[in-house]
Parts: structure tokens; sequence; C-alpha cells
């Protein structure tokens, strides 16, 4: 028999019932004649509080709220790729027959479709010791990835009976697993689990592995480690979406879990348009073959804001379960911050900093801890990387869901409006970025790109640095003044900004770099920087150095360049010896 309780007071998505319900904490109920979905957080021997997940206009005291006996969970299995959900897992697509362009309330759909047969193949048999984690049955999810069907995590025994290969429903039993205790548990191709408790692993791994992206500025200068955390703060314009666009696309990231919490609608009519033309470049198919997207748009409940984050979190560790890298787009973590900041005013919590709750940062930290290079249950390694968006009103990065998620990813990327405004994409700014995962990854940029990576990356920094130190001269007295070799630091800083930093997102050969290109650009610049810095060393002023276009046909090299023929540097560092020694001949 299911518990029920009687409203007694509504706040907004806040409703309160008086006496005790027998509700547990974070039970899923279903709230009045409609059934909205609820969840209880927060008991007291009088009273239970339970924040709804939709519209409550029109619900009254005196309606019955029933309990589910459930925490709020995520159904696991096949079907979960090449889908878009609201932000408790209801695709969008099934409400959107039953229901039209709009989200009625009360919509009770499957989050899975429980109709449709699955091609599933059996990779264990009968007498076989299964354990938590276990992979029973593999099927073609989609063109690009293959689903690992699993044993739930706390479930141990012998498997005592299995299906034939075949086609099957989520539903349909595979195997039946016999306990130590003898009792016996079917297992499903689909499986729930509590959305706010991670999913159990064996063992976590230091970073060692970079998360590749395309992007120089990235890769290079601030590179985030597979199961790493960044935080992308910018103000109003400066390209938060369209840089976790580009990483979701062009990224070694099997596969992509994009969150758009209380992001603008239209943000997400473009990811679900363009991912589902674009051309995976890894697999050749649809990039929505291994992408899922959780769309809580602006317009939805607050309520539900708040759940979409831990929605796609355990989304992402199923799949790392299986084995497989996952990166996941929030966008944005200020739109969740500004949820719980709404709900704890209903709830006339004690507010803290600018009106948000004391336990900002606690929950802050307890969402990127999620992330990480996991050795799972079955033995197979697997990762979570979160990329969080951060919407600082005003671009003020000292606001309070800035610097906590400052304190809690090892990795940086501050976009500067200042930058966007002069059409330099990235927008991501190089003195105020930053990444900790350097020096973890340094062993493998010696061995996979090369042993003077790092050195290379580190003098571009001191380059742009020193550029920065000289334009506050320059901005109080002119370039004109400067000695020679300053002014070829500002040129030099200039080919780095323009020739490596800006990237095109439109051009087919600059969308997306590889490594080894990246590397050969650097050395490029860093060649050219040496040999004029002789030059200059030997007396020869900067206007000479100029009137040759060597500078413009370096910054050049992003476009002249294809990715797939490196062999072309030498030309470019013929061209500079050439430039050399035409300025020697010169002015001999």
């Amino acid at each position: 028999m299911n518990k029920t309780g009687i409203i007694y007071g509504i706040n907004g998505p806040v409703i309160y019932l008086k006496g005790n319900t027998g509700f547990k904490m974070s039970e899923m109920v279903y709230v009045g004649e409609e059934h909205l979905v609820g969840e209880v957080i927060g008991l007291t021997k009088d009273t239970t509080t339970v924040q709804v997940y939709e519209e409550t206009s029109g619900l009254r005291p005196g309606e019955k709220v029933t309990a589910t006996g459930d925490a709020v969970s995520v159904l696991l299995g096949p079907g979960i790729l090449n889908n878009i959900f609201d932000g408790i897992q209801r695709p969008l697509s099934e409400i959107a027959k039953e229901s039209g362009k709009y989200i009625s309330r009360g919509m009770q759909v499957d989050s899975l479709d429980p109709d449709k047969k699955w091609d599933v193949h059996l990779t264990v048999s009968v007498g076989d010791e299964v354990s938590g984690g276990t992979i029973i049955a593999e099927i073609p999810e989609t063109k690009s990835i293959v689903h690992k069907s699993m044993i739930p995590p706390y479930l141990r025994g012998r498997i005592i009976k299995t299906a034939e290969d075949g086609q099957y429903t989520i539903n349909d039993p595979i195997v039946t697993v016999q306990r130590h205790d003898g009792s016996e548990v079917e297992v499903r191709l689909a499986q729930k689990w509590p959305i706010r408790i991670a999913r159990p692993t064996d063992k976590r791994y230091p970073a060692s592995k970079p998360l590749i992206t395309g992007q120089r500025i990235l890769d290079t200068l601030f590179p985030i480690a597979k199961g790493g955390t960044a935080a992308v703060p910018g103000g109003f314009g400066t390209g938060k979406t369209m840089t976790q666009h580009q990483i979701a696309k062009w990224s070694d990231a099997d596969i992509i879990v994009y969150i758009g919490c209380g992001e603008r609608g239209n943000e997400m009519t473009q990811v679900l348009e363009e991912f589902g033309e674009l051309q995976d470049p890894k697999t050749g198919n649809l990039l929505m073959d291994r992408t899922t997207l959780i769309a809580n748009t602006s317009n939805m409940p607050v309520a539900a804001r708040e759940a979409s984050i831990y929605t796609g979190l355990t989304l992402a560790e199923y799949y790392r379960d299986m084995g497989y890298d996952v990166a996941i787009m929030a966008d944005s973590t200020s739109r969740w911050a500004e949820a719980l900041r709404e709900l704890s005013g209903r709830l006339e919590e004690m507010p803290a900093e600018e009106g948000f709750p004391a336990y900002l940062a606690s929950r802050l930290s307890a969402f990127y801890e999620r992330a990480g290079m996991m050795q799972n249950l079955n033995g197979t390694e697997g990762s979570v990387s979160i990329i969080g968006a951060v919407s600082p009103q005003g671009g003020d990065f000292s606001e309070p869901v800035t610097q906590n998620t400052k304190r809690f990813v090892r990795c940086f990327w501050g976009l500067d409006k200042s930058l966007a405004y002069a059409r330099h994409f990235p927008a991501i700014h190089w003195l105020t970025s930053y990444s900790e995962y350097l020096n973890d990854l340094a062993p493998w940029y010696k061995d996979e790109v090369s042993p003077k990576f790092v050195d290379y990356r580190n003098q571009l920094l001191a380059i742009l640095n020193q550029e920065s130190s000289l334009m506050e001269i320059v901005k109080l007295i002119g370039s004109d003044v400067l000695p020679d070799d300053q002014k070829l630091t500002l040129e030099i800083a200039r080919v780095v900004r323009l020739g490596f930093l800006q990237q095109n997102a439109f051009h087919p050969e600059d969308t997306c770099v590889p490594m080894s290109k990246q590397f050969l650009m650097m050395e490029v610049i860093l060649y050219l920087y040496k040999k004029s810095k002789a030059l200059i060393a030997m007396g020869m002023p900067m206007s000479i150095l100029k009137e040759d276009n060597i500078f413009e046909r370096i910054i050049a090299i992003k476009y002249d360049v294809p990715n797939d023929k490196p062999e072309m540097f030498e030309d470019y560092k013929k061209a500079v010896d050439e430039f050399y020694d035409k300025v020697l001949e010169k002015n001999a």
C-alpha cells in the first residue's frame, strides 16, 4: 500500500504536508490529481516538504500526495543515445506526440521505449559467476556505440538461466542470477539508478591523458585531462556555448552528454539541428549517434533544472561503467545555482553571499567530484570529464558561483568580452586562464607528441606575458620609444595571438587541429622568433624586418597548411632561413 499525505500549504514549486506522512527523504512522490512529479526534500515530526518538478499553478490544499517508494531515479538501458530528454528523463519526442509543442503537466511517459526490440548478443553463459558491473550482453545501440548491458552494482551470484541471442525489449529478462543465499533475480536490459548517488567504482586513477579537443588554446596552453573538470566562465555573448559545442563536436570522448540547464531554447534547438546533421569525424556517422541531450530550458520549471544536472551525470556514469570516455557539457551551472537560490528562498533558509544558499559550495563540489578516470567494477577503464559553463552576471568573476567553482575545478578557461568584441575566438584569455593538469600530462606530451612540447608551450606563454607588460608602457608613451628587441616581442606576440590562439570554427582545416600540427606551428613561430632575435642582436632595426611579409605568412599557416600535410612545415622553416639571409645581404 502506497503511503499518502494531504497538501497543507503551497509556495511556488515547494509544497508542505502536515503530520507524519511516513515518507522517506529524497523519495519520489506524485502530487495532486494530475500526478505531478516531486521529491521529498525535508522531513520533521510534523511536516513533510516536497519540491515539485512541474508547474504547480492550480494545485490546492487538501489534494493528495502519493509516495512511490523509490528515490528519483533514471532508467538506464539502450535507447539513451540519439535522444533528447527533459530534466527528469522524459523523452521530449514522446511528450510531443502526446501533448504537442508544449509539455502538459503530469505527463507520464516511458523514459525509454518499452516496445522497441534490440538485437542482443549474450556474453555470459549458465554457470558463470557474476558480480556488479559484469557485462552480460552487447547491443548495437547506434551505428557508433555498442551498448553493454551489465549486472546491477550490488548483485552477485551465479547465472542459472540465459536467453538466446535475438531480439528483446528492455523489459525482457536476459539472464537469471541465483544469489549465494539461494534467492533468484531476473536481470533485464534496463535498470534504475537514483540520480543523487554516484555509481560505484573500484578505483580512481590520477590524471594522465589529455582530452584532445582540437582547439589549440585548450590542448596546448590549458589542457584538460580525461576525467578532469573545467569551468568556462564568461559574460553574455563571449562564446561559452560555442566553446562547448566545439569540444562536443571534436573532442576525443566516446560519448557526449549535453545538459542545457536553464539556457535559452533556441540554443538547444541549434545543438539538436547541428548535431543531427554533422558527421562525426571519428566514426563517419552522425554526431547524435554518440550524444544524448538533457534539455531543461529557461521556461521549464525551476526545480527540474536542479535535477537535470544529476540526471545527466548518472547517464554519463552508466556509459563510463561500460568502459567509455564520456564528456559532460553543463550549460550553465549558474542557472542551476540560481535554481538552488530560488528553492532555498522558498524554503526560507538563511541566505549566504548574494542570496545563494550556504550549501552552494558543497553542492558544486559534490557535482564536480563525480568526474574522474576510473577502474570500473568489471575491470574496464572509463572516464567522466565535466566542462561546466558559468554565466556570472555582468561578467564579474568575483561572484560566488565563479569563485566556488574555481575552488573545485583544475582547469579555468576565462572568456574575455574585449576579445569577443574584437572577434577573437575562442575568446579565452591567456592571462586569466590556467590548467593545473599540465604537470600530470607532461609525460604524455613527451611520449606522444614531442619531448620539447611543454618547453615550447611555456615559451609561448612567456611571450604573451611579456607582451602584456609591454602594452602597459605602450599605452602610456606609444610603441616608437621601445627598443627593437621589445618591438620584436610585440610582433611575435601578435603572430602567436592571430596565428595560433585565434581559431576559425567555420574553416575546414582550422576548426579542429591535431596535436602534431599544433606542435609544428609552435615550432615554426619560435624558430622565426629565434632568427629575428639574432638579426636584432646584430643591430638590424625592426622596421627592416617588417619590410618582408614573413610574419603574415606564418600567421596564415593555420589556413595554408592542411592538417594531413605536416611535411609542408619544412618549407616554412626554409622561408624563415631565406628571410634571415635576405636581411643580412641587404644590410651587409
